[in-house]
Protein backbone atom coordinates (compact mmCIF):
# COMPACT_ATOMS: atom_id res chain seq x y z
CA UNK A 1 0.00 0.00 0.00
CA UNK A 2 1.57 3.59 -1.06
CA UNK A 3 2.57 5.93 2.14
CA UNK A 4 0.12 8.49 0.81
CA UNK A 5 -2.96 6.22 1.39
CA UNK A 6 -1.40 5.14 4.66
CA UNK A 7 -1.35 8.63 5.71
CA UNK A 8 -4.58 9.42 4.73
CA UNK A 9 -6.37 6.20 6.53
CA UNK A 10 -4.09 6.80 9.77
CA UNK A 11 -5.33 10.58 9.83
CA UNK A 12 -8.79 9.62 9.09
CA UNK A 13 -8.97 7.50 12.38
CA UNK A 14 -7.72 10.23 14.08
CA UNK A 15 -10.26 12.82 13.52
CA UNK A 16 -13.22 10.36 12.90
CA UNK A 17 -11.89 8.99 16.22
CA UNK A 18 -12.89 5.08 15.47
CA UNK A 19 -11.97 2.94 11.94
CA UNK A 20 -15.48 2.02 11.64
CA UNK A 21 -16.34 6.19 11.04
CA UNK A 22 -12.59 6.53 9.27
CA UNK A 23 -14.05 3.91 6.55
CA UNK A 24 -17.05 5.41 6.12
CA UNK A 25 -15.50 8.63 5.45
CA UNK A 26 -13.09 7.28 3.10
CA UNK A 27 -15.26 4.78 1.39
CA UNK A 28 -13.41 1.97 2.12
CA UNK A 29 -14.33 -0.72 4.74
CA UNK A 30 -13.24 -1.20 8.57
CA UNK A 31 -10.83 -4.21 7.81
CA UNK A 32 -9.29 -1.92 5.45
CA UNK A 33 -8.80 1.23 7.25
CA UNK A 34 -7.53 -1.38 10.01
CA UNK A 35 -4.98 -3.44 7.88
CA UNK A 36 -3.80 -0.02 6.68
CA UNK A 37 -3.15 1.55 9.96
CA UNK A 38 -1.25 -1.58 11.28
CA UNK A 39 1.07 -2.14 8.16
CA UNK A 40 1.98 1.63 8.67
CA UNK A 41 3.00 1.25 12.31
CA UNK A 42 4.75 -2.26 11.03
CA UNK A 43 6.57 -0.40 8.47
CA UNK A 44 7.38 2.21 11.30
CA UNK A 45 8.10 -0.27 14.02
CA UNK A 46 6.58 2.02 16.38
CA UNK A 47 2.75 2.25 18.04
CA UNK A 48 0.96 5.17 17.13
CA UNK A 49 -2.34 4.42 18.45
CA UNK A 50 -3.58 3.01 21.74
CA UNK A 51 -6.56 0.53 21.37
CA UNK A 52 -8.88 0.21 24.19
CA UNK A 53 -12.40 -1.23 23.97
CA UNK A 54 -14.07 2.38 24.70
CA UNK A 55 -11.64 4.62 22.60
CA UNK A 56 -8.45 5.60 20.77
CA UNK A 57 -5.96 8.22 21.54
CA UNK A 58 -2.39 8.85 20.06
CA UNK A 59 0.87 8.00 21.76
CA UNK A 60 3.53 10.08 22.26
CA UNK A 61 5.09 8.92 18.77
CA UNK A 62 1.60 9.33 16.91
CA UNK A 63 1.07 12.56 17.99
CA UNK A 64 4.15 13.62 16.21
CA UNK A 65 3.64 11.53 13.53
CA UNK A 66 0.19 12.86 12.89
CA UNK A 67 1.18 16.90 13.06
CA UNK A 68 3.95 15.82 10.14
CA UNK A 69 1.23 14.00 8.22
CA UNK A 70 -1.68 16.56 8.81
CA UNK A 71 0.59 19.14 7.39
CA UNK A 72 1.57 16.85 3.79
CA UNK A 73 -1.80 15.81 3.29
CA UNK A 74 -2.94 20.03 3.81
CA UNK A 75 0.19 20.32 1.16
CA UNK A 76 -1.49 17.78 -1.26
CA UNK A 77 -5.06 19.36 -0.48
CA UNK A 78 -4.16 23.09 -1.07
CA UNK A 79 -2.21 21.88 -4.36
CA UNK A 80 -5.37 20.60 -5.57
CA UNK A 81 -7.62 23.81 -4.98
CA UNK A 82 -4.79 25.63 -7.39
CA UNK A 83 -7.27 25.92 -9.66
CA UNK A 84 -10.20 25.97 -8.07
CA UNK A 85 -8.85 28.98 -6.27
CA UNK A 86 -7.68 30.41 -9.38
CA UNK A 87 -11.52 30.38 -10.20
CA UNK A 88 -12.46 31.34 -7.27
CA UNK A 89 -13.96 28.05 -5.88
CA UNK A 90 -12.42 26.73 -2.66
CA UNK A 91 -13.34 23.44 -2.20
CA UNK A 92 -13.31 20.75 0.74
CA UNK A 93 -14.34 19.71 4.06
CA UNK A 94 -14.24 22.17 6.59
CA UNK A 95 -13.96 20.55 10.98
CA UNK A 96 -15.20 23.76 12.73
CA UNK A 97 -15.60 23.57 16.47
CA UNK A 98 -17.09 26.84 18.86
CA UNK A 99 -18.53 27.00 21.99
CA UNK A 100 -22.17 26.33 22.28
CA UNK A 101 -23.95 29.82 22.83
CA UNK A 102 -21.67 31.71 20.56
CA UNK A 103 -21.99 29.05 17.63
CA UNK A 104 -26.09 29.29 18.03
CA UNK A 105 -26.37 32.92 18.08
CA UNK A 106 -24.19 35.12 16.51
CA UNK A 107 -22.26 32.24 13.69
CA UNK A 108 -25.41 30.08 12.63
CA UNK A 109 -26.52 33.26 10.94
CA UNK A 110 -23.29 33.61 8.71
CA UNK A 111 -23.15 29.57 7.51
CA UNK A 112 -25.70 30.39 5.06
CA UNK A 113 -24.08 33.43 3.28
CA UNK A 114 -20.67 31.46 3.45
CA UNK A 115 -22.17 28.36 1.78
CA UNK A 116 -23.67 30.40 -0.70
CA UNK A 117 -19.94 32.24 -1.38
CA UNK A 118 -18.22 28.95 -1.47
CA UNK A 119 -20.80 26.55 -2.27
CA UNK A 120 -17.91 23.91 -2.66
CA UNK A 121 -16.62 23.64 0.85
CA UNK A 122 -18.35 21.06 3.14
CA UNK A 123 -18.75 22.05 6.68
CA UNK A 124 -19.10 20.21 10.06
CA UNK A 125 -19.52 22.36 12.73
CA UNK A 126 -19.33 20.97 16.22
CA UNK A 127 -21.09 23.14 19.46
CA UNK A 128 -19.17 22.08 22.51
CA UNK A 129 -18.25 24.78 25.30
CA UNK A 130 -15.22 22.59 26.85
CA UNK A 131 -11.72 23.39 25.35
CA UNK A 132 -11.28 20.78 22.74
CA UNK A 133 -7.46 20.31 21.64
CA UNK A 134 -7.08 21.82 18.53
CA UNK A 135 -4.77 18.91 16.67
CA UNK A 136 -5.66 16.01 18.50
CA UNK A 137 -8.92 16.22 17.71
CA UNK A 138 -8.30 16.81 14.08
CA UNK A 139 -10.07 20.53 13.77
CA UNK A 140 -9.20 22.95 10.89
CA UNK A 141 -10.95 25.99 12.78
CA UNK A 142 -11.55 26.28 16.51
CA UNK A 143 -13.40 29.44 18.04
CA UNK A 144 -12.55 30.36 21.22
CA UNK A 145 -13.81 33.57 23.45
CA UNK A 146 -10.72 33.64 25.76
CA UNK A 147 -7.41 35.26 26.92
CA UNK A 148 -5.12 33.01 24.59
CA UNK A 149 -2.59 31.23 26.77
CA UNK A 150 -1.32 28.76 23.87
CA UNK A 151 1.22 30.31 22.14
CA UNK A 152 1.83 27.17 19.93
CA UNK A 153 -1.28 27.80 18.36
CA UNK A 154 -1.98 30.43 15.53
CA UNK A 155 -4.54 32.42 16.05
CA UNK A 156 -6.77 35.55 14.56
CA UNK A 157 -9.09 37.87 16.68
CA UNK A 158 -12.35 38.41 15.09
CA UNK A 159 -13.79 40.63 17.88
CA UNK A 160 -14.11 41.22 21.43
CA UNK A 161 -17.08 40.88 23.88
CA UNK A 162 -17.48 42.02 27.44
CA UNK A 163 -18.50 40.37 30.77
CA UNK A 164 -21.31 41.82 32.34
CA UNK A 165 -22.70 41.19 35.58
CA UNK A 166 -26.67 40.96 35.61
CA UNK A 167 -30.07 39.81 36.86
CA UNK A 168 -33.70 40.50 36.46
CA UNK A 169 -35.47 43.84 37.88
CA UNK A 170 -37.47 41.64 40.34
CA UNK A 171 -34.55 39.97 41.42
CA UNK A 172 -32.94 43.22 42.90
CA UNK A 173 -36.22 44.43 44.26
CA UNK A 174 -36.80 40.75 46.47
CA UNK A 175 -32.63 40.99 47.30
CA UNK A 176 -31.86 44.40 46.91
CA UNK A 177 -28.68 46.00 44.33
CA UNK A 178 -25.37 45.19 45.42
CA UNK A 179 -23.65 48.51 46.19
CA UNK A 180 -19.98 47.13 46.03
CA UNK A 181 -18.16 43.55 44.86
CA UNK A 182 -17.91 42.47 48.44
CA UNK A 183 -21.83 42.82 48.40
CA UNK A 184 -21.97 39.60 45.85
CA UNK A 185 -20.37 37.22 48.53
CA UNK A 186 -24.26 37.40 49.94
CA UNK A 187 -26.17 37.04 46.94
CA UNK A 188 -27.35 33.91 45.33
CA UNK A 189 -25.12 33.39 42.12
CA UNK A 190 -25.83 31.51 38.42
CA UNK A 191 -21.84 30.18 37.81
CA UNK A 192 -20.85 29.18 34.02
CA UNK A 193 -19.19 25.72 34.87
CA UNK A 194 -16.47 26.54 32.24
CA UNK A 195 -15.63 30.12 33.16
CA UNK A 196 -11.87 31.19 34.07
CA UNK A 197 -12.19 32.91 36.70
CA UNK A 198 -14.48 29.91 38.61
CA UNK A 199 -15.76 31.11 41.55
CA UNK A 200 -13.66 33.42 42.54
CA UNK A 201 -15.51 36.96 40.79
CA UNK A 202 -12.75 39.75 39.77
CA UNK A 203 -13.70 43.43 38.80
CA UNK A 204 -11.54 46.26 38.34
CA UNK A 205 -13.34 49.38 40.03
CA UNK A 206 -11.52 53.13 40.80
CA UNK A 207 -10.12 51.91 43.47
CA UNK A 208 -8.23 48.94 41.96
CA UNK A 209 -9.08 44.98 41.33
CA UNK A 210 -11.64 43.75 43.54
CA UNK A 211 -12.37 40.26 44.29
CA UNK A 212 -15.32 38.19 45.62
CA UNK A 213 -15.19 34.84 46.77
CA UNK A 214 -18.90 33.29 45.22
CA UNK A 215 -20.75 30.23 46.61
CA UNK A 216 -23.04 28.84 43.31
CA UNK A 217 -26.26 27.41 44.31
CA UNK A 218 -26.65 26.70 40.30
CA UNK A 219 -23.80 25.34 37.97
CA UNK A 220 -24.00 24.76 34.63
CA UNK A 221 -22.14 24.40 31.26
CA UNK A 222 -23.99 26.63 29.02
CA UNK A 223 -24.46 29.76 28.95
CA UNK A 224 -28.06 29.95 27.97
CA UNK A 225 -29.12 28.33 30.43
CA UNK A 226 -27.25 30.78 33.27
CA UNK A 227 -29.35 33.58 31.29
CA UNK A 228 -32.19 31.32 31.55
CA UNK A 229 -32.52 31.11 35.21
CA UNK A 230 -31.58 34.75 35.63
CA UNK A 231 -34.40 35.87 33.72
CA UNK A 232 -36.58 33.49 36.01
CA UNK A 233 -35.22 35.73 39.19
CA UNK A 234 -33.07 33.11 40.34
CA UNK A 235 -29.51 35.33 41.01
CA UNK A 236 -26.77 36.93 39.70
CA UNK A 237 -25.10 36.04 36.50
CA UNK A 238 -21.76 36.94 34.64
CA UNK A 239 -22.28 36.01 31.25
CA UNK A 240 -20.80 38.01 27.75
CA UNK A 241 -22.69 40.94 26.17
CA UNK A 242 -23.41 38.45 23.26
CA UNK A 243 -25.79 36.82 25.70
CA UNK A 244 -27.69 39.28 27.60
CA UNK A 245 -27.45 42.42 25.33
CA UNK A 246 -30.89 41.62 23.75
CA UNK A 247 -32.06 41.29 27.64
CA UNK A 248 -30.01 44.29 29.09
CA UNK A 249 -31.97 46.23 25.91
CA UNK A 250 -35.39 45.29 26.75
CA UNK A 251 -35.08 45.66 30.63
CA UNK A 252 -35.41 42.11 31.40
CA UNK A 253 -31.97 42.54 32.72
CA UNK A 254 -30.34 44.78 34.58
CA UNK A 255 -26.63 45.49 34.52
CA UNK A 256 -25.14 45.48 38.08
CA UNK A 257 -22.33 47.14 39.90
CA UNK A 258 -22.03 49.09 36.23
CA UNK A 259 -19.39 51.18 37.83
CA UNK A 260 -16.90 48.48 37.72
CA UNK A 261 -15.19 48.73 34.25
CA UNK A 262 -16.34 45.09 32.56
CA UNK A 263 -14.02 42.56 31.78
CA UNK A 264 -13.19 42.10 27.82
CA UNK A 265 -12.39 38.92 26.73
CA UNK A 266 -11.34 38.69 22.68
CA UNK A 267 -12.90 36.20 20.19
CA UNK A 268 -10.11 34.20 18.20
CA UNK A 269 -9.96 31.72 14.99
CA UNK A 270 -7.29 28.83 15.74
CA UNK A 271 -6.03 26.83 13.97
CA UNK A 272 -2.90 24.56 14.12
CA UNK A 273 -0.31 26.37 11.55
CA UNK A 274 -0.06 29.48 9.42
CA UNK A 275 2.13 27.31 6.78
CA UNK A 276 0.40 25.37 6.24
CA UNK A 277 -2.89 27.12 6.22
CA UNK A 278 -5.10 25.93 3.15
CA UNK A 279 -7.25 28.00 1.03
CA UNK A 280 -10.37 26.92 2.13
CA UNK A 281 -9.49 28.04 5.98
CA UNK A 282 -8.08 31.14 4.76
CA UNK A 283 -11.41 32.14 2.92
CA UNK A 284 -13.41 31.20 6.05
CA UNK A 285 -11.53 32.80 9.03
CA UNK A 286 -11.53 36.18 6.47
CA UNK A 287 -15.24 35.82 6.14
CA UNK A 288 -15.84 35.27 9.60
CA UNK A 289 -13.23 38.57 11.11
CA UNK A 290 -15.25 40.55 8.46
CA UNK A 291 -18.94 39.48 9.57
CA UNK A 292 -17.77 39.62 13.29
CA UNK A 293 -16.68 43.22 12.69
CA UNK A 294 -20.00 44.28 11.78
CA UNK A 295 -21.72 42.91 14.56
CA UNK A 296 -23.46 45.25 17.46
CA UNK A 297 -24.34 42.25 19.91
CA UNK A 298 -23.93 44.66 22.86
Amino acid sequence: MDRFREMSCFVAVVEAGSFVAAGDELRLSKAAVSRSVMELETRLGARLLQRTTRRLSLTEAGRAFYGHCKQILGDVDEAEQVVGVVSGNPVGRLRINAPFSFGILQLAPLWGGFMTEYPDVELDITLSDRLVDVVEEGFDVVIRISRLQDSTLVHRRLASTRILLCASPEYLARYGHPAAVEDIARHQVIAYTYAAWGDVWRFTTEDGVREVQTRPHVRSNNGDTCLALALAHQGLILQPDFIVGGDLAAGRLVQVLPQCTPAQIDVYAVYPSRKHLSVKVRVLVDYLAEALDRTAWA
